[in-house]
């Protein structure tokens, strides 16, 4: 029993021993676990505290170096918000032209239009690629087989389908006061009163047109031609004047568009000439179908193609105008890369400008870093100091530079909206514009100058003490040296590679070129900068005596200060003379040839419609006229490949008449017969561009003509003044039947004995409109010299753009002389006088301005020379005027940037007028 109680006490001990360990055990387990956290936090307190402190320290240095650094943050404030401005202004640009749309002006009253596909495409296998299509709209309207209005207004749904053509006519405006004498032509658009719904137009007077002798006009044209009910009003399409009795006027609640003239459904087909084709159809919906379920009854009705490789394409909502406008999405296609383009180099300028100003304003603070470092700041305290500084200017400025942009994208908008394509202003495109460029500025200044800073603050506090002391490192860093040179031999390559290209291989390869070397330029600065001043300070000294000798020795101490005031103004010489420059090359050229190619003495030119075929005709047969042909415009679609790459290419062309051709333009022939450019099969090309497509005469040339209609054209001549007369020149046979209408622009004659004016008046008496003129090389150029769009383009990337690269030169100069006040303090305490300072300064300003502009110069002229050798074969051109006028500005914005601070800002009291 004893053992029995002995046990069992044993065991109640190990049960109570082993109940209390566990017991303890958890007890222990617990206090060893919250023992644990609240070590960790513990540890976690001073290091929360740390991280606070920096933070304090940080903001507690920003606000202090903000206050004490005005003028110097205060450059970089204008230079941000400019940049801000301008990437958000051409943010809001591009924008609204990817969401333009031709206005609905004929179709407002139509539920849906049915057109042609105006796109064409080309598949190719790049090399080494999968395939890739390009897309290119094409420029003159593809008309839908007349089958299909029947076959539209089968579909469910449609109340009415309506055959819709249009002509260009002329009206003839007499004068009562003259005895009925022809006093003006107004153009006006024939259409068939059945497609008058469309629009709408309804009778406020008379009756529809009921034979082929009745017209309807509108109020418009009843107003500018006296006509009333009943009266006779003289029209011409394509044939003689004739009269037409006014059955009645209609109006429409719609404004915009051409006067109306309405004929009978089927003297209308007869006049405008395709009468198996029609240039849309409007359909009308039954009451009650929506949109959605009109277009997909239509889409069931229709056939998927029409006219070969064309496809149908039911238009509703905002989309029915491009039915109006055929070729308005093909002029924004052209206009999109072009603008993108500049886009890139606005912000490629704009980076540039921003790094440029924020580096050099944190490199001038590199002593009080260096004595902030020495005295026991961490590199995290002043990398977070000058981070918040950066942010608070660059976020302010961001603000202001986004409301800003506002204003600048609608001014640049205006320049570049047109009737056809006008810019679309959605409420949320400006906001979402400037935040776009608000968060882009903003998020670019920060690394920017931590990047900066990080030579300084790097340093160990004991060599940060020398550092705060030491002058200026003369070279830059070897990864920056590496990097510039790099870039400037890829900007020389692309130079070199763009002599042996042409067109716009050329063109992307010159402005590559130009684009390296300027950022060549920024990085090889201080390099540059000593360059300059060896070769420039033996005539400063020579000129400028002691203040020459002080100008030229602070010059060569300071390169890397130097070399930062030069990369603005290389900036904006290189940019501007690129732009000028290119643009004058090929007017000049392209002038040049059509002068050279010009025989005509005299032009005949017309109304807006065009002047009917017979003129030219009639002009022939004239007393004293030994040559005439009418010049009929219109263009073709090369499909090629660029680089391997498929590639659509439009090109304007001239229809002319072979056997006229000698005696009023002469292309210069360089193998061929141009008297063999007749019937619908034969082609006359540019030996630039014979030479790229490897074809001669008697070869075979595939192209799509303006309606999209395959051609394989025979090669019958080969010319040299393509610049001026295009890259292809047709038989006016082979275009007439692919044109909206088969007018002639103009019509070139050659006198015999340079006296025929009188009688060409007298044949074309019959022509209302007609003028006769002397024959100028304009009339001839393949391109106007000067067109809306090409004036917009000169003032955006000129205009905009050069004037920020110029605000660019003042704040970063004007940041630079802020930054020199001890300098000057310095000087005048060992004895320099006030002028003697302030002619150092201007001399030095003198230098930086002629070493800018002959660098940017030749930075300009490297690519340009490429490309106008391989464009023009000729060496590029830019207006003495325009040159002097940029070397104006650049001194203006020079000795605003410099001299102004020197003399009222921060050097007051040493170079102003106080003591």
């Amino acid at each position: 029993m004893s053992a029995t109680v002995g046990k069992n006490r044993t065991g109640n001990g190990n049960s109570t021993g082993n109940g209390n360990g566990n017991r303890n055990g958890n007890r222990n387990g617990n206090g060893n676990g919250n023992g644990s956290r609240a070590g960790d936090e513990r540890a976690a307190r001073p290091r929360a505290d740390a991280r606070a402190g920096v933070r304090r320290a940080s903001a507690f240095l920003a606000r202090r170096s903000l206050k004490a650094h005005r003028r110097s943050w205060g450059a970089v404030f204008t230079a941000t918000t400019a940049a801000a401005a301008l990437i958000g202004a051409f943010a809001f640009v591009v924008g609204s032209l990817l969401l333009a749309q031709p206005p609905v002006e004929r179709y407002p009253g139509a539920d849906a239009v049915v057109a042609g596909d105006q796109r064409v495409t080309y598949t190719a296998k790049p090399w080494g690629s999968e395939p890739k299509t390009a897309t290119a709209y094409l420029p003159e309207r593809v008309r839908l087989d007349r089958s299909l209005v029947a076959k539209a207004a089968s579909a469910r749904g449609v109340a009415k389908a309506v055959a819709d053509d249009s002509v260009p006519v002329t009206v003839t405006v007499t004068d009562p006061g003259s005895g009925g004498a022809v006093a003006d032509a107004a153009v006006a658009v024939g259409r068939s009163w059945t497609a008058a719904a469309l629009t709408p137009y309804r009778l406020t007077d008379g009756h529809a047109p009921r034979t082929a002798g009745e017209v309807v006009i509108d109020g418009a044209l009843a107003a500018a031609t006296g006509s009333g009910t009943g009266s006779h009003v003289t029209l011409q399409f394509d044939g003689a004047p004739r009269s037409y009795t006014v059955s009645g006027i209609a109006g429409t609640g719609h404004r915009g568009g051409s006067p109306a003239v309405f004929l009978t459904e089927h003297h209308l087909a007869a006049v405008a000439g395709h009468p198996g084709t029609v240039d849309a159809i409007g359909v009308l919906a039954e009451e009650g179908v929506s949109t959605d379920a009109l277009r997909a009854s239509l889409g069931a009705a229709l056939p998927d193609r029409a006219r070969g490789d064309r496809e149908v394409r039911v238009l509703t909502g905002a989309e029915r105008g491009q039915a109006e406008h055929p070729d308005a999405l093909g002029a924004r296609n052209e206009l999109l890369p072009l603008l993108a383009s500049i886009t890139g180099t606005v912000f490629m300028v704009a980076l540039l400008v921003i790094a440029t100003t924020i580096s050099q304003a944190v490199h001038q603070r590199s002593g009080e870093l260096a004595l902030l470092r020495a005295v026991g700041a961490t590199p995290r305290q002043l990398r977070s100091a000058v981070g918040r500084e950066v942010s608070r200017v660059a976020g302010a400025a961001a603000v202001l530079g986004a409301v800003g942009a506002v204003p600048l994208g609608l001014l640049m908008r205006s320049l570049l909206t047109t009737d056809p394509l006008p810019l679309p202003v959605p409420v949320w495109l400006p906001f979402a514009a400037t935040v776009t460029a608000g968060v882009l500025v903003a998020l670019a200044a920060r690394p920017v100058a931590v990047l900066a800073a990080r030579a300084v603050t790097g340093l160990r506090p004991a060599a940060a003490l020398g550092a705060a002391g030491a002058p200026e490192p003369g070279e830059p860093g070897r990864v920056r040296t590496v990097a510039g040179a790099v870039l400037a031999l890829a900007g020389v390559s692309a130079a070199g590679a763009a002599t042996a290209q042409g067109g716009q291989a050329a063109a992307v390869a010159a402005s590559g070129a130009a684009t390296s070397l300027i950022i060549a330029v920024a990085l090889l600065g201080p390099w540059i900068a000593r360059g300059a001043t060896r070769v420039l300070g033996t005539p400063l000294r020579r000129a400028g005596g002691v203040s020459g000798f002080l100008a030229d020795r602070s010059a060569a101490a300071h390169h890397r200060r130097l070399g930062a005031a030069i990369t603005p103004i290389v900036l904006v010489v290189a940019f501007v003379c690129v732009q000028l420059a290119a643009s004058s090359t090929l007017e000049r050229a392209a002038d040049r040839q059509a002068a050279a190619a010009l025989r005509a003495d005299l032009v005949v030119t017309g109304p807006a419609a065009g002047l009917p075929a017979g003129a030219a005709r009639a002009v022939r047969e004239a007393p004293g006229v030994e040559a005439a042909t009418g010049v009929l415009r219109s263009g073709v679609v090369l499909a090629h490949r660029e680089m391997g790459e498929p590639k659509l290419d439009r090109f304007p062309v001239l229809g002319v008449t072979a056997d006229q051709l000698a005696g009023t333009l002469d292309p210069h022939i360089t193998a061929g017969d141009p008297a063999d450019l007749t019937g619908r099969g034969t082609v006359a090309v540019g030996e630039d561009r014979a030479s790229d497509l490897d074809v001669g005469v008697g070869d075979s040339v595939e192209l799509r003509l303006g309606d999209g209609t395959e051609v394989r054209l025979r090669v019958v001549a080969l010319y040299e003044r393509a610049l001026g007369l295009g890259e292809f020149m047709l038989p006016r046979e082979a275009l007439a039947g692919h044109v909206a209408a088969p007018r002639d622009q103009l019509i070139l004659v050659r006198s015999a004995d340079g006296g025929a004016a009188p009688a060409v008046r007298r044949a074309l008496a019959a022509y209302p409109g007609a003028q006769v003129r002397p024959a100028t090389a304009d009339d001839v150029r393949i391109a106007p010299p000067s067109s809306d769009q090409d004036n917009a383009m000169v003032v955006i990337g000129v205009g905009v753009i050069g004037g920020f690269a110029l605000l660019a030169v003042v704040s970063t100069l004007s940041l630079i002389t802020v930054g020199r006040r001890a300098e000057f303090r310095l000087l005048r305490t060992v004895g320099a006088g006030r002028r003697q300072v302030r002619r150092m300064l201007v001399l030095e300003t003198g230098m930086v301005a002629v070493a800018g502009l002959t660098i940017g110069t030749l930075v300009a002229v490297i690519p340009l020379l490429a490309f106008a050798v391989s464009v023009t074969g000729s060496m590029p051109y830019l207006p003495p005027a325009r040159y002097g006028a940029l070397a104006l500005a650049v001194a203006v914005a020079a000795g605003a940037g410099a001299l102004w601070p020197g003399w009222s800002g921060g050097g007051r009291s040493v170079l102003g007028r106080r003591t």
